[in-house]
């Protein structure tokens, strides 16, 4: 044990060299960016990594039995594994080894599905990783109390590492360079992934769960930390600067500050807006339409339709398709963005055509998408909602289920395909027809596919009919009811990971590092064609320089509320309330529609040190009387 703590230590030691490597990364640079360095650039990523799976690996071995996340956390295990790994882990130098636990999570994760004879081993380790990630974030949250311990606490979390960071050479030189995907141009931090993310792609939500990340998500989420995300790939770029983890105090800010746009409680509110939007003229479109004529309304639909999408498909590429995925309202956005480019080009096909018979069609397949939209906006107003993120994972389920269900019994339709054929092929009821009969056996609505079923065949017809009824209304159903109530019933007994889990990532997806955010559909297309050919021609400066005016100019009266809300909202209750005139000569002072508001703001007040001068001395009295009585009854 003692020769692990020194290759750890050996490993930490290359943290000497962090100011010749954020030196280099800083030299490397174009004068024409104005970016802070990487302060963890010399932190040994790779050696930790190493570490921790060597060690992990030797704590749970092919012979030991699997734990579970319960089995750890209990008093034995915990003194003899965790407490051991967390003691040597812990480094108020290193903060990358939150990181470093996640990686190799992942790691034991895909040796679960890859390697069939270590699969319980493989995720006892991952357990493993996170338990010992929570207990090394709680420890430094324990140890850094205070605003400023909130600034580190969110460095560990969204700080971005790369796996073969301070790699040996032998080993850069032999790394193949498909292992780096094609990135723009971020001053350093290309390619570099953070805790937070890795936590939500390995389902991390015990730790997601924490009292330490949850006080950096709430954080995050209300505006009061801010930096700046790293993403991978955004379709209007503005990397000029790069903010570091800062707390953000709106009395010190600029009244236009373009960056609470990417505030995620802010951008939450402001795609509400935006789909309310969406949704009020999807329903003037279809209230107004004219069959074949293009009316001014469906036209205005059409554009801020394809504004939204792009926002969407913006979001989508920004930290890639497996994260966005765990947003709860994402399936519903894709079947709408499906069901618009279907309308859409069958509705320009029959505009260039003429012909009156395409434009209803399409009409018809518009109004398919209110049993999308209509849902959505509720997902949007109660995200945290356990019936809504226990039917999402449901419908996900029950689509898998149905697939495979549809591929199991497809056999039953071919079969009684051909036995029309060869029986009876001049009373072929179509493929359609059969599909129909079957679905509603299915579902046990009606019987008539058992009634048809002798025009197949007087015996195998019945037969075969009866057998897919016995099986797919009775034993499938069964079988899917059984198991999307397990699915509700591990939702419902881990609801509050789960909440926590769907906020994490919405905070992370809410702070956007594209600047197409910032503008408003349909006018999201026009800064795209506007801006993204300056990209080339300006300097990264003047572009900056150009987009921030733009945001400022288009988001004005936005800012301006903001600003006014935040200062007022976190302004310091030491300051009084000044009165209005028409409160003064009212003789009432209006304080808000909640009465117990002071029940809180009491705490917001610093304690008066008189207090505690005074327990301080009652305290010393006390010790001196028994003294005295001890010195007398001697």
């Amino acid at each position: 044990m003692a020769n692990d703590g020194e290759s750890l230590t050996e490993g930490v030691s290359l943290m000497q060299n962090r100011d010749e490597a954020a030196a280099e990364v800083g030299r490397r640079l174009s004068s024409d960016y104005h970016f802070h360095n990487d302060p963890y650039a010399g932190l040994p990523v790779f050696a930790t990594i190493h570490w921790i799976r060597q060690h992990i690996m030797k704590l749970i071995s092919k012979s030991y039995d699997p734990y579970t996340i319960e089995q750890l956390q209990e008093l034995r295990i915990n003194t003899v594994i965790v407490r051991p790994l967390v003691d040597r882990l812990y480094n108020s130098d290193n903060l990358s080894v939150i990181y470093c636990l996640l990686v190799n999570r992942m790691h034991f994760l895909r040796q679960q599905t890859s390697q069939s004879h270590l699969q319980t081993v493989s995720t006892a380790r991952a357990t493993l990783c996170e338990l010992v990630a929570c207990r090394v974030l709680w420890r430094f949250d324990d140890e850094n109390p205070g605003a400023e311990g909130i600034v580190l606490l969110t460095n560990i979390l969204v700080a971005g590492f790369e796996p073969f960071q301070n790699a040996p050479k032998e080993v850069l030189s032999r790394l193949p360079g498909t292992m780096r995907w094609p990135v723009q141009r971020r001053g350093g931090y290309e390619s570099k992934l953070t805790a937070l993310e890795l936590a939500i792609i390995s389902d991390s939500k015990v730790l997601l769960s924490s009292s330490s990340c949850r006080k950096v998500i709430d954080a995050v989420y209300c505006g009061n930390i801010t930096y700046t995300p790293l993403s991978s790939v955004d379709i209007l770029p503005d990397h000029y600067k790069h903010r570091p983890v800062s707390v953000y105090n709106p009395r010190k800010a600029s009244r236009l500050n373009h960056y609470r746009l990417i505030v995620p409680r802010l951008r939450s509110m402001i795609e509400v807006c935006q789909f309310i939007v969406l949704l009020v003229l999807y329903v003037l479109a279809m209230v107004y339409r004219e069959g074949l004529e293009l009316t001014a309304v469906e036209m205005i639909f059409c554009a801020y339709t394809c504004g939204w999408i792009l926002e969407e498909f913006a979001a989508i590429i920004e930290h890639g398709w497996h994260v966005h995925m765990q947003n709860l309202w994402s399936f519903l956005d894709l079947i709408f963005i499906f069901i618009f480019f279907a309308y859409l080009t069958l509705r320009t096909y029959s505009q260039v055509t003429a012909q009156a018979e395409l434009a209803k069609g399409a009409l018809n397949i518009l109004s398919i998408s209110a049993p999308i939209l209509v849902p959505r906006l509720a997902f949007n107003l109660i995200p945290d909602n356990l019936l809504f993120i226990s039917l999402r994972a449901m419908m996900r389920d029950f689509t898998i289920y149905s697939l495979l269900a549809v591929w199991c019994f497809a056999g039953f339709f071919i079969s009684m395909k051909w036995l029309l054929k060869i029986e009876n092929p001049d009373a072929d009821p179509g493929a359609a027809t059969i599909s129909k009969w079957m679905l509603w056996i299915w579902f046990g609505l009606d019987g008539t596919g058992i009634e048809q079923s002798v025009d197949f065949h007087t015996v195998l017809g019945p037969t075969l009919m009866i057998t897919f009824s016995f099986l797919g209304n009775i034993l499938f159903l069964t079988i899917l009811v059984a198991m999307l109530t397990n699915t509700f019933s591990k939702i419902a007994v881990n609801a509050d990971e789960e909440i926590q889990f769907r906020r994490a990532v919405l905070t992370f997806e809410g702070v956007k590092s594209d600047a197409i955010f910032a503008y408003w559909p349909p006018i999201n297309i026009l800064a795209l064609v506007l801006l993204l050919p300056l990209k080339f021609v300006l300097s990264p400066r003047q572009f900056h320089t150009v987009n921030v005016a733009a945001t400022r100019v288009l988001n004005a009266p936005l800012l301006l509320l903001i600003s006014t809300y935040e200062r007022y909202q976190m302004s310091s209750p030491a300051q009084p309330h000044r009165r209005s005139r028409w409160s003064a000569l009212c003789g009432w002072t209006f304080t808000g529609l909640f009465p117990h508001e002071a029940i809180h703001a009491v705490f917001d007040w610093d304690s008066p040190q008189e207090l505690f001068q005074d327990d301080a001395a009652d305290e010393v009295s006390r010790e001196r009387g028994g003294r005295e009585s001890h010195i007398g009854a001697d």
